[in-house]
């Protein structure tokens, strides 16, 4: 063969290996769509959001991106269970506590009234039943949930005058979330479930008399103590709160085993960021809401949060003994609580021992 001919080999040869190639990397790139219950500039529950499609696309050198969408863009804020079930999209960044209308067991998977911090709950759901449970009940609507976010004790509600008994709660119309709006119904309060952006204008409008929504950094951003200036503590309902991604599951199983691998990377440091966040900015958060405008920090007595155990109690007796579903997971949870009791009781400690 000749040098001519020899070169026009190598050089279509190597034409050929680079098509190749290039074919080949194309064919790994893959682009989702991600709904998020939460827009991108709300503290922690947006920002981790934006985060955690920022570090999927890094871990896998760009040929994997989740391309984040605000509240509305594709659907409403509470709404992504419908849409990444049909496979319209195939990710969603949201809370098991908005799929309670599905399955109000669902509401475990988020937070508990009277509940554990952040290491017993997601031992639980980790590693102790939850997570294969939630995997269950979400697979028969084609979704994996992914724990992937997780934040920090919350209030429990913000009022527009001082809350000096219980029975003032009595016929209020209340933003209540999870497990702990069916408590607040015990005593009376008449509660729906609204998305972030559409508390305010309901609290302006009168058509909610008080809300809970989450801790002073998010609360701030929203722009509650316009309106309601007494923020009471402790936050009973929720002393962690859960969230997930829910993935369409014909779309993760379409994935190589490394974006795979990735999403579940990104998504169990999303959820210690997110939640190590909470807990760092909200204290100079909370000053802020005094100082700043204007806002009653308040904290329920005992025997008030003795009225909201004693109904938690009632309710989860009651919702367990009609809902088998509801039941099975209120005992994996349970369970879980009464194993990890004693390790816990022999790991804790008084906030000091000196006098």
């Amino acid at each position: 063969m000749s040098l001519r001919k020899t070169i026009v080999v190598a050089v279509v040869a190597l034409s050929a290996a680079a098509f190749l190639s290039t074919s080949a990397h194309a064919a790994k790139r893959v682009k989702w769509k991600m709904h998020s219950a939460w827009g991108s500039q709300v503290p922690h529950l947006g920002w981790e959001a934006v985060r955690f499609t920022e570090n999927v696309t890094l871990m896998s050198g760009g040929d994997f991106t989740l391309k984040f969408f605000e509240p509305g863009a594709l659907v409403p804020a509470n709404e992504g269970f419908d849409a990444v079930s049909k496979g319209a999209i195939e990710s969603a960044w949201s809370t098991a506590g908005y799929d309670v209308g599905k399955y109000p067991a669902l509401a475990f998977f988020t937070a508990v009234p009277f509940g554990p911090g952040i290491g017993e709950m997601m031992a639980w759901i980790w590693f102790g039943g939850g997570k294969e449970i939630s995997e269950r009940i979400y697979a028969k609507h084609d979704i994996l949930p992914m724990h992937c976010l997780a934040i920090g004790p919350e209030t429990s509600g913000w009022f527009r005058e001082e809350i000096k008994e219980l029975d003032q709660l009595r016929g209020m119309k209340m933003r209540f979330f999870g497990l702990g709006a069916r408590v607040m119904q015990r005593l009376g309060v008449s509660t729906q479930l609204l998305a972030g952006g559409d508390i305010f204008p309901a609290l302006e409008k009168g058509v909610i008399d008080a809300t809970e929504f989450s801790m002073p950094t998010m609360d701030i951003k929203y722009g509650f103590y316009q309106i309601a200036k007494y923020n009471y503590f402790p936050g009973w309902h929720q002393q962690v709160s859960v969230g997930l991604l829910e993935v369409n599951i014909p779309k993760h199983d379409a994935l190589t085993a490394q974006y795979q691998k990735i999403l579940e990377v990104a998504c169990r440091a999303s959820a210690m960021h997110s939640y190590a966040e909470t807990e760092a900015l909200n204290p100079a958060a909370m000053v802020e809401m005094g100082t700043k405008y204007g806002v009653h920090t308040m904290r329920w007595r005992d025997d008030q949060l003795a009225v909201f155990e004693q109904a938690w109690l009632d309710t989860l007796n009651e919702d367990a003994a009609k809902d088998p579903l509801f039941k099975e997971v209120a005992d994996s949870y349970l369970g879980f609580r009464k194993e990890y009791k004693k390790w816990g009781d022999a790991q804790s400690l008084n906030a000091t021992y000196l006098k």
